[in-house]
């Protein structure tokens, strides 16, 4: 088992502590959810900082939605590209005559 190291990081003029497996990630982490919480309020400075971080939520759930998809989207694509390299191992002549 990994030992947990302590860190500290700032997000939204706030400092948290937490245990974490690998710092230089949490570190990029946080730097990532403070940018889009500070986009968020320069986009919505009159919000309260709850609806701020609810946008700023919402925005990286977005984000991970789009990279989801398009990971999915890119495995079916290998996947396809895999299966007829393989049909194109065993049997040359029945790709050329498919395509």
């Amino acid at each position: 088992m990994t030992e947990k190291k302590k860190l500290k990081i700032k997000i939204f003029d706030k400092e948290y502590s937490l245990l974490v497996e690998d710092e230089e990630i949490a570190a990029e982490l946080a730097k990532y959810v403070n940018s889009i919480m500070e986009d968020t309020r320069d986009e919505l400075p009159d919000q309260p900082y709850e609806t701020v971080a609810i946008i700023a939520a919402l925005n990286v759930a977005y984000d991970l939605f789009v990279e989801k998809n398009n990971f999915r989207e890119f495995s079916i694509q290998a996947t396809d590209k895999i299966k007829k390299i393989k049909l194109l191992l065993n049997d040359p002549e029945s790709v050329s005559a498919s395509s």
